[in-house]
């Protein structure tokens, strides 16, 4: 590294002359935003035809306004000031260069990939007038443009791409809305490519795809910009790495020479976080999935678990069933199933099982989002569900807390039921924006549980957040606040949909070391869905894979792990990071 000017690596400068004439060249740049300061500080880059450079760093670090700057969009903002020695970006002095000028080089001459999909794709427009656009405004005809949306929609990883052609955003998963984004901004054929967090919603397998496809059009000649928080996918294809802090660019260099000898805190902060290994076995806790103690530890200060009836027995004089949760005929209703001391643990742990799902199915108009799930959650142990976006995780999550009704099949819930409540993906698009954060924690409150200050203290944040309202919180922040907002229902059971997936990976640590506390101290159960194997494998004692809405394998997640028996489990996990 120049240890006068940290943003920019001597040899990498070299190499990228050596491959052509650069197409990003950013000398001393500083983008500075009304009421929120200097954003981005003196930061050097250097990008060439077919080279990868990475930008890493915790949220907040400056890494989107960067990329927005290298777009011209941070220009297009009056109050916005950009400076810098020199801005050159596609052959396009961005210093002086007037809104017209950057609005054609967008999509012509470098194409974007944002994080939310959703907010990108226009919910009111076909996934093909979406993914041409590119092609439309430059005349192409509607035959060659359809066979080239269909077959960026293949590239990007998407199986039966026509079938897609007249759908909507909004029918689509999330992995596939970003996959389709992905197609829409690699269809033009811009020379310069900038991804931001490209693979943050996607599963293993769909991942390796879609960065192996930027890596055959950075081997093609096209430079690649590279915003992310994983650095297990930064590994794949990134020639260099800048690590940014607090708008500076504090480390610059080579991927392995970063990866071998980080020189910068930050950059070993961000390395240690990553999540990689089993769940941590701690002094105290419950044993793992699979092992049997001949007393189970009950959680503190309570009496030891009553054993529960086997998953769907009806208990002798326990009153039948009670008001059903499928739609379905009248003979598959939700039972609850009474604690009978002459029963056997019905849990395949030995737990008590406090929900489990038999053969349940849901349906959505011919496709088969959930198809015959049989699965038991227990009390005080993680059951993680991974799988590809689309594979029926979220609607299983739905039917288990009683979002949405079987269509065949049923759910079946220990009496009395137990509390149970969601941690959601985006917990910004479930709270309403007018309320404080108090508010958002008073309305959710039930019986004895914590005032709003020692819920908050809970989960590690500060009461003077209380006055906040959410979308001035960070990432990090509300998925805390949507943690002590499921505490307030005072829960037997937690759900936590994809929790972590848009968190940089320090954030990311400090979220699974909160629920692992929680779960342990608590003695909560949970149902973790994710599509990362590692996250997966580092928080649950069983896991679930699912494949086209149908559970493949179950078990004990390390015995899953060490030898899959379905082909599928397999690939996913031959699929998963590996640090390059």
């Amino acid at each position: 590294m120049n240890p006068g000017r940290p943003g920019l690596d001597a040899n990498g400068a070299a190499e990228s002359r050596r491959a052509g004439a650069p197409l990003v060249e950013v000398r001393s740049l500083t983008v500075t935003l009304p009421r929120s300061g200097d954003v981005v500080s003196g930061a050097d880059l250097e990008v060439a035809p077919g080279e990868c450079l990475a930008i890493v760093g915790e949220s907040g670090a400056g890494k989107s306004v960067l990329a927005r700057a290298l777009l011209g969009l941070v220009q297009d903002d009056p109050a916005a000031q950009v400076q810098a020695d020199r801005f050159s970006v596609a052959g396009q002095d961005l210093l002086r260069v007037g809104r017209g000028a950057r609005r054609r080089m967008r999509g012509r001459d470098v194409a974007l990939v944002l994080q939310d999909a959703l907010q990108s794709l226009d919910p009111l427009r076909t996934i093909e007038a979406e993914v041409g656009e590119a092609l439309a405004v430059r005349g192409t005809p509607r035959r060659v443009r359809r066979e080239r949306v269909i077959d960026a929609l293949t590239d990007a990883g998407l199986p039966e791409a026509e079938s897609l052609l007249r759908r909507r955003s909004g029918e689509l998963s999330g992995g596939m809305r970003q996959r389709a984004l992905i197609a829409s901004a690699v269809i033009g054929d811009a020379p310069l490519l900038i991804a931001d967090e490209p693979t943050t919603a996607l599963d293993a397998t769909t991942a390796v795809h879609v960065l192996d496809l930027l890596g055959r059009m950075r081997d093609a000649g096209t430079a690649l910009v590279l915003i992310s928080h994983d650095l297990h996918a930064v590994s794949r294809i990134a020639d260099r790495v800048a690590v940014m802090e607090a708008g500076r660019i504090v480390e610059h260099a080579p991927l392995s020479r970063l990866l071998a000898a980080p020189e910068h805190p930050t950059t070993r902060t961000l390395l240690a976080a990553v999540p990689s290994g089993p769940k941590p076995v701690r002094h105290g806790a419950a044993a793992p999935s699979g092992i049997t103690p001949s007393e189970p530890a009950a959680p503190s200060g309570t009496a030891p678990a009553e054993p529960s009836i086997p998953s769907g027995a009806v208990a002798p004089g326990s009153g039948s069933a009670v008001a059903p949760i499928s739609s379905g005929p009248a003979s598959l209703p939700v039972r609850c199933a009474p604690f009978d001391q002459n029963h056997v643990n019905g849990g395949a742990s030995g737990r008590q099982v406090r929900i489990s799902a038999a053969g349940a199915s849901r349906r959505y108009g011919r496709l088969w989002a959930v198809r015959g799930a049989d699965l038991e959650v227990t009390a005080g142990e993680v059951l993680g569900v991974v799988g590809e976006s689309g594979s029926g995780k979220s609607t299983l999550a739905r039917l288990l807390i009683g979002a949405e009704r079987p269509d065949e099949g049923e759910i079946l819930m220990d009496d009395p039921a137990p509390r149970i409540r969601l941690v959601p993906q985006d917990p910004l698009a479930s709270f309403d924006p007018r309320h404080t954060v108090a508010k958002i924690l008073r309305l959710s409150r039930r019986d004895a549980a914590p005032d709003e200050a020692e819920l908050l203290a809970r989960v590690g944040l500060d009461a003077s957040l209380l006055t906040r309202r959410p979308a001035t919180l960070s990432g990090g922040q509300r998925q805390r606040v949507a943690i002590a907002r499921a505490l307030a229902g005072r829960p037997d059971i937690l759900i936590c949909d994809e929790p972590v997936s848009a968190l940089d990976v320090t954030t990311q640590a400090g979220i699974l070391d909160l629920l692992e506390r929680l779960q342990r101290e608590e003695g909560l159960g949970m149902v973790f869905i994710s599509h990362d194997l590692a996250v997966v494998r580092l928080v649950s004692d069983r896991v679930a894979v699912m494949r086209d809405g149908r559970i493949v394998e179950q078990g004990p997640t390390e015995a899953v792990y060490a030898a899959p028996e379905h082909p599928f489990t397999a690939e996913l996990i031959a699929a998963g990071p590996v640090m390059r």
